[in-house]
């Protein structure tokens, strides 16, 4: 039995039918030229037969004394969590994209292990896709792409299939209470209160210098509201999700050339994409909109659990020229990454706490619906830079699929591979129509940043677009 830390317990407290909190990930894979054509069966059926279920796949909630355990669940039901799909002739991505919006905004049960895994065969190009999803009380984005690199073989392994819900624990997540007798993972527990604890007058001296920098620095995104826009909406239960892969090499080299860093030329994009949507859509506001971007506080022994701070940047979108405006996310960005340089991650965590926790308390309880501390949430986990098998079936691309709250209809994630960066962008159908034209904006964006004379002729590897 485990007890739920804090954080994991808020997305409990946020889930409704309209707000499912599991986050989720999209990978396609190509069927070996042999294969004959019951592959993807035999596939489903050898990942059936690994039943001996590993934490924290093997665990479900359950309530004492009013507070949330994960316990193991005695009558776990590997066939209910690991089912067989095929698309309709002729499998296009568009229906594949349809059927993972669709199964995205269905909650998963909480009387059983909060997760699924989807294969799904008749995917055009002779491919199938494997869609799994995870609750986000149980791991976190960082932590269900790690987990997902492991199940993977970096060489075709014919037969030699792995599963995530078969791979051990590793030393970090049975320090967190999975495998280790009660009494240590409460010794743990009680130390990392104690660095918590020892981390608030730090917390507290940092919380004031941002609330005066922010006053004399119009650029510091602290405090400060954003505007209000269309994105910022009461959001449904249904979903419209969309993919697409960027080069990139084509990134790093305007990366290079601008001075700046990948996620600098990444939110570049993402702005720009912002400002031409909702332009289209008559909806620009005039002050920028703002960005909140995840910092992942994992280190290389990290378990499963959440660790993750926060960092809110202007997205310039006010700005017109593209150049211009990449400047303007660089300062802004620039801002948090001298304050969080000198802070340790516990430092870092309560920091950032402290400055969500009235957004926190918005979502909560919807008290102030008008009060905005960021219009969008833009994600970038990374990802194996190694080609990639699932036994012999070679990963052709990998992308997230993330998490949409009331006033924040839209959530852009991205994830690298190879020499792609593949985006999936998710949102609320009612909310943000059209969204799959975003896909367009991106692309234009990129093209926008190209210094004068250099061609953009190596078109963006797609390998998923629609709606």
């Amino acid at each position: 039995m485990q007890l739920l830390n804090p954080v994991d317990q808020i997305f409990l407290h946020l889930e409704g039918r309209h707000q499912p909190m599991h986050v989720g990930g999209l990978q396609l894979f190509s069927i070996p030229e042999d294969a004959g054509p019951d592959y993807v069966r035999e596939v489903v059926t050898k990942a059936r037969s690994f039943t001996d279920v590993q934490p924290p796949f093997n665990r479900r909630l359950k309530y004492r004394f009013g507070q949330p355990f994960w316990v193991d669940d005695e009558s776990f039901d590997l066939e209910y969590h690991v089912r067989h799909l095929a698309l309709p002739a002729p499998g296009a991505i568009r229906d594949l994209l349809a059927l993972i919006s669709m199964l995205h905004g269905a909650l998963l049960d909480r009387s059983r292990p909060m997760w699924e895994t989807y294969i799904i065969e008749g995917v055009t190009g002779n491919r199938f896709a494997v869609y799994t999803k995870f609750h986000h009380s149980l791991m976190d984005g960082i932590s269900a792409m790690r987990v997902m690199r492991r199940s993977l073989n970096d060489t075709p392994a014919p037969g030699g299939l792995c599963v995530p819900w078969r791979l051990p624990q590793s030393d970090n997540d049975k320090s967190q209470g999975g495998g280790q007798a009660p009494w240590h993972a409460a010794w743990k527990a009680a130390t990392a209160t104690g660095r918590q604890v020892a981390a608030m007058p730090r917390v507290g001296q940092q919380v004031f210098s941002a609330w005066q920098q922010a006053r004399h620095e119009p650029d510091f995104t602290a405090f400060k509201q954003a505007p209000m826009c269309m994105l910022n909406r009461r959001i449904s239960g249904s979903r419209r999700f969309a993919a697409q892969s960027y080069s990139l090499s084509r990134i790093k080299k305007l990366a290079k050339h601008y001075d700046a860093t990948v996620n600098d030329i990444v939110l570049a994009m993402c702005a720009s994409a912002l400002r031409d949507y909702l332009i289209s859509q008559d909806a620009l506001p005039e002050a920028p909109l703002v960005a909140m971007l995840p910092v992942s506080l994992h280190t290389a022994d990290s378990g499963t659990g959440n660790k993750v701070a926060m960092i809110f940047a202007s997205l310039a979108t006010d700005v017109v020229d593209p150049v211009e405006r990449l400047a303007a996310i660089q300062h802004s960005v620039d801002h948090w990454k001298r304050r969080y340089k000198d802070m340790t991650s516990e430092q870092i965590m309560g920091f950032t706490a402290a400055l969500s926790t009235p957004a926190g308390m918005n979502l909560l309880t919807g008290i102030a619906p008008r009060r905005q501390a960021f219009n969008v949430v833009i994600s970038n986990v990374p990802g194996p830079s190694e080609t990639l098998y699932y036994g012999d079936a070679k990963l052709e691309g990998m992308y997230p699929v993330s998490i949409v709250l009331d006033g924040q209809a839209l959530n852009i994630s991205l994830a690298s591979y190879r020499d792609s960066l593949e985006f999936g962008l998710l949102a609320c159908r009612r909310s943000v129509p059209s969204m799959q034209h975003m896909l367009q904006y991106l692309s234009d964006a990129l093209d926008a940043l190209e210094p004068a004379g250099d061609s953009a002729a190596a078109n963006e590897s797609v390998a998923a677009t629609g709606g």
